[in-house]
C-alpha cells in the first residue's frame, strides 16, 4: 500500500475574492473594498513569512479583468503602484523575493518600470517568494509553455511545466479562494492537478494570518495521495 506523503505546505497560492461584496454590504464605494483589499494583502505576506512558507501566489489581476468598468481598472492600477512604493522597503528587508506571473507588461509604463525595479531589488533575497499574478491567466500560461516547450523538442508534461511562468517556485500545495466561490477562474490550472483546495465564505479584505493559519492545520489533516491508495 502506497504511503500518503506528510502534509509539509511549502506553496501556498490565494484567489482574493469579496473586495467588491464588503464594500456593497457596508454600503461603501467599491475602491473602498479595493483598499481594504491592499489592506490584507499586507498581513497575508507578512503572515506568510511567520509561518515559514517557500512561496505565497496572489491572483491579483486576470487577463479576464480588463472587462470590468474602466475606472475600478484605473483604481486597481493606482493601488498596485501605491502598494509597491508604501511596502517595497519592508518586503525588501524581511527578505521576500518580488516574482510576476502573466504579462505584466501590458500595463502602462509607468507601472511595468515599478514593478521591475522592486523585482530586480529583490532577485537576491531567500525569504518567502511573493509570485503577483498580474494580468494573468492559466489557459494562456499553458499555451505559451506548450508552444516554447514545442520549439525545443518533445511536449510532455515534464517539458511544460519547464515552461510554466511558476517554474522556479515550488509545486503549489493548497489553493486557497475567498468570497465562497467555487472555481478555479482560470488560475494555476496546470499546477493545481495535485494541490489541495480550501473554499472559505471570509471575503477577502477581512482575512488575516488566522484564516491562514486555520487553512493550513485543515491541510495537514489531508492524505494526499496523488492517485494511490
Amino acid at each position: 500500500m502506497a504511503k500518503s506523503e506528510p502534509a509539509a505546505v511549502r506553496h501556498v497560492a490565494i484567489i482574493m475574492d469579496g473586495n467588491g461584496r464588503w464594500a456593497k454590504k457596508r454600503h461603501l464605494p467599491r475602491a473602498l473594498g479595493h483598499q481594504r483589499g491592499v489592506e490584507a494583502v499586507r498581513r497575508v505576506v507578512r503572515g506568510a513569512r511567520e509561518l515559514g512558507l517557500e512561496a505565497l501566489t496572489l491572483y491579483a489581476f486576470s487577463t479576464e479583468n480588463w472587462r470590468r468598468p474602466e475606472e475600478e481598472v484605473s483604481d486597481l492600477m493606482s493601488l498596485m503602484k501605491r502598494f509597491i512604493l508604501s511596502d517595497l522597503d519592508e518586503f525588501a528587508a524581511a527578505g521576500v523575493r518580488l516574482k510576476i506571473i502573466g504579462d505584466y507588461k501590458a500595463f502602462k509604463p509607468e507601472l511595468v518600470e515599478l514593478v521591475e525595479g522592486a523585482m530586480a531589488r529583490t532577485a537576491g533575497n531567500t525569504g518567502t517568494t511573493l509570485a503577483v499574478a498580474l494580468n494573468y491567466g492559466s489557459q494562456d500560461e499553458i499555451a505559451r509553455a506548450a508552444t516554447r516547450a514545442a520549439a525545443k523538442g518533445a511536449i510532455t508534461p515534464e517539458t511544460i511545466a519547464a515552461e510554466l511562468d511558476t517554474a522556479d517556485l515550488p509545486p503549489l500545495d493548497l489553493l486557497i479562494r475567498t468570497s465562497g466561490e467555487v472555481r478555479l477562474s482560470n488560475f494555476l490550472l496546470w499546477q493545481a492537478a495535485y494541490a489541495e483546495m480550501i473554499f472559505t465564505d471570509v471575503l477577502w479584505p477581512d482575512f488575516n494570518v488566522d484564516h491562514l493559519r486555520a487553512a493550513l492545520e485543515e491541510f495537514a489533516q489531508r492524505e494526499r495521495r496523488y492517485g494511490g491508495r
